[in-house]
């Protein structure tokens, strides 16, 4: 008996990312996110109105991906990143060194939540709209990796790279 390939524990995290996406509840997007350290998962969120709050709906139909970059962002939907940053807090668990797994980059605000989180290395399936999450991350040191599902390849970004990488 001849085993399939064994993935790599970076595709297995970020894979794990992608089916807490589908718990997603804005009707633009599902992002999903993952927590680690060490290989363990510490924590998983999903984008998707506060607790107790009804699901957001837009209706305009538009995902993400197919709205322009300056239209205005959804103002119910809880993104995952932060989702998974607060589940963390709530429950006393330290992020400290931790690496976050999520199916798009991150944007501005959850970038600075990841950062004082102590959040050491980010990997990510796509690209968001706007990168500047992204150069937040890279500036403040926090290693942000591209790992695609098709190939197997990390591509860890630099502030001098990331513009050219992410177009």
């Amino acid at each position: 008996m001849t085993l399939p390939e064994r993935p790599t524990m970076d595709m297995t995290l970020l894979t794990t990312a992608f089916v807490m996406a589908r718990r997603g509840t804005c009707s633009r997007a599902q992002v999903g996110c993952v927590i680690a350290l060490e290989g363990r998962i510490l924590s998983t969120g999903y984008n998707g109105a506060p607790t107790g709050m009804p699901h957001c709906s837009h209706p305009d139909g538009l995902r993400s991906n197919q709205r322009p970059a300056d239209a205005p962002q959804c103002e119910t939907s809880v993104h995952a990143e932060a989702n998974a940053v607060a589940f963390a807090a709530r429950y006393g668990v330290s992020l400290d060194a931790a690496v976050l797994y999520t199916t798009v980059t991150p944007c501005v605000t959850c970038a600075q939540l990841i950062v004082n989180a102590g959040i050491e290395r980010v990997v990510c399936a796509s690209v968001y709209r706007s990168t500047n999450g992204v150069e937040l991350l890279l500036r403040a040191g926090v290693v942000v990796d591209l790992l695609t599902n098709q190939q197997h390849v990390v591509q860890t970004l630099t502030l001098d790279e990331q513009e050219d990488v992410l177009e």
